[in-house]
């Protein structure tokens, strides 16, 4: 999830650029991340002017009718909302629009998941892999499963039907020992991926070393724009330096994100973290792991 593995510095990075009176856009499920300085909801409370938005035309749209303002899109997500940015920038170009940037927090998924493949301490026993971003990606990039760790990678999409038929692919590949990637989700993932979709990413972004909330710096991890993009660059145009965050005392996020811990195993769980007062970003929706266990979690069950 997004909203769990972007750092604390990235959000920080977006309250200091209200700070300077820049106007700062991002999808709602960004706007309840907590930091050391707060949250975008917070700072908006305070009068900052922070925008919830649904799509990257929005802030387009944004950025022409506030001509006077610098409009700032915090851009997070996986690769199944970077296509979207990298056509925003595309768009931003054509339309000459001085007063709007980027800021790039969005994240590739293969080396998280290669990440944690090369986990001793996780012994997994296979992958079921997000089939709205192989949408995008494909096949290919999780190759390396089967063929480097020896792991199950099944694409699946979010019923529960296609959960149901991811996992009992991966129980089939495991009692049979012939770990292979495959697909239940062929109605909707081709092999090749979206090839429009990836040519844009490929015209629009460049890799990039960046911090996981909870996890560290994974190598090639993160997208950031171009040099041809560099007007768009909201990193440049403020001159910003992303700090690595630091985790609140005693949250146990980044062990949950890393399947090391359960979230009733963390002291903050359902005490001074809840729903409505999130300290770690995995409680800040049901969507996320500590707040789905909040919900739908019961002893013994």
């Amino acid at each position: 999830c997004p909203v769990c593995v972007t750092d604390q510095g990235e959000i920080e990075a977006a309250l200091a650029l209200l700070d300077e009176g820049a106007t700062v856009a991002a999808y709602g499920d960004m706007f309840r991340v907590p930091c050391d300085g707060g949250s975008l909801a917070s700072k908006k409370s305070l009068g900052f002017d922070a925008r919830i938005v649904t799509s990257a035309v929005d802030v387009l749209t944004l950025a022409e009718e506030l001509p006077g303002r610098e409009v700032v899109f915090l851009a997070a997500g996986f690769e199944t909302t970077a296509p979207a940015t990298a056509a925003m920038a595309e768009e931003a170009l054509a339309r000459r629009l001085k007063n709007l940037s980027i800021l790039s927090f969005h994240k590739r998924t293969p080396p998280a998941v290669e990440l944690l493949a090369s986990d001793p301490d996780l012994r997994l026993s296979g992958f079921l892999l997000p089939g709205h971003v192989c949408v995008i990606l494909g096949h290919e990039p999780f190759r390396f499963l089967p063929e480097k760790y020896g792991l199950p990678g099944v694409i699946a999409g979010f019923e529960p039907e296609q959960i149901l038929l991811g996992l009992a692919e991966i129980v089939r590949q495991c009692e049979t020992g012939t770990p292979a990637l495959r697909s239940v989700y062929g109605r909707a993932v081709k092999k090749e991926g979206n090839t429009k979709a990836l040519k844009l990413m490929e015209k629009v972004f460049r890799t990039r070393d960046t911090a996981w909330r909870g996890i560290g710096v994974i190598p090639d991890s993160g997208l950031a724009l171009r040099e041809e993009y560099g007007a768009l660059d909201a990193e440049k145009k403020f001159s910003l330096t992303l700090k690595a965050g630091t985790p609140p005392p005693l949250c146990r996020c980044g062990e949950v994100l890393m399947g090391k811990a359960t979230p009733p195993e963390c002291p903050l769980f359902r005490s001074a973290c809840t729903p409505g007062t999130p300290v770690g970003p995995c409680m800040v929706s049901s969507e996320v792991t500590c707040g789905a266990y909040f919900r739908y979690h019961r002893e013994g069950a």
